[in-house]
């Protein structure tokens, strides 16, 4: 499958990779990218091959944000019928774990993107922010809600309402992001830590990153009970019996994936 907007790839065994692809836009996303983002990674995601998955963009920028022509003289109700970039791009179709490799800038829609994914890898020159204030806008696509979830609602306030960049350590220090590394070594770690998760039993990650994300969405109580079902599912699994046998036997594990 050709793209226009993305550049597709298999980096490591197990591993998918999707890259931004618009350089003189800075990776601006635009309709048809996340179309193609979208296509791609359900594509990754249905190929048994395939147990994790890596979207990125350029060493310059992951994604500057959101393609700002595009969204020019629409009104609300042009929004409200149009599918939004968040939706062309929703995480919930996706079962399998996605790394965001970032680095340079991640601003705005980009930033978005990024903290949809399920684990953020950023090189030493990432730059996180929302900066739609200038614009005389909000964030659109999850920016308030994931944002001050994972840095807090006072930085996340300073950071939307004063349009505050947040530097690859202080994202890491504010718990944004999974790790830092140099700027020709993120890459490596991304795909390092994909494969780690490759090799595991897709049964059980994909029952992991489902409990995860329920957490958004129950009480302590409710995710409880959400999670004793998932790991009930689990016992169920090929791949637990396996798993519990090489353990006991003292040998390395091999996965069904059933």
């Amino acid at each position: 499958m050709s793209y226009k907007y993305i550049f597709v790839d298999r980096p490591a065994e197990g591993v998918g990779r999707v890259r931004l692809n618009r350089p003189k836009a800075l990776n601006a996303l635009n309709s048809p990218l996340m179309d193609e983002v979208n296509e791609a990674m359900l594509a990754f995601n249905g190929d048994a091959g395939i147990g994790a998955m890596i979207l990125t963009g350029s060493d310059k920028a992951f994604a500057a944000g959101a393609d700002i022509k595009e969204m020019d003289g629409k009104t609300p109700i042009d929004m409200l019928m149009t599918v939004s970039l968040i939706e062309r791009f929703d995480m919930k179709q996706l079962s399998k774990p996605v790394i965001a490799a970032v680095s340079g800038y991640a601003l705005g829609g980009g930033c978005e993107i990024a903290m949809a994914c399920d684990m953020i890898v950023a090189s030493e020159t990432a730059l996180f922010g929302q900066p739609e204030i200038n614009l005389g806008i909000i964030p659109g696509a999850g920016g308030t809600q994931r944002l001050t979830r994972a840095v807090g609602k006072a930085l996340a306030m300073e950071i939307m309402l004063s349009d505050r960049k947040l530097t690859a350590e202080e994202a890491l220090r504010h718990g944004l992001v999974n790790r830092v590394a140099p700027l020709d070594e993120y890459m490596d770690v991304a795909i390092g830590i994909a494969q780690k998760i490759a090799r595991r039993s897709q049964v059980a990650i994909r029952l992991t990153k489902d409990a995860v994300n329920k957490t958004y969405e129950m009480t302590l109580e409710e995710g409880l009970a959400y999670e004793r079902r998932n790991f009930l599912v689990a016992f169920g699994s090929e791949d637990k019996a396996e798993g519990m046998r090489a353990f006991i036997e003292k040998r390395r594990a091999e996965w069904t994936n059933r």
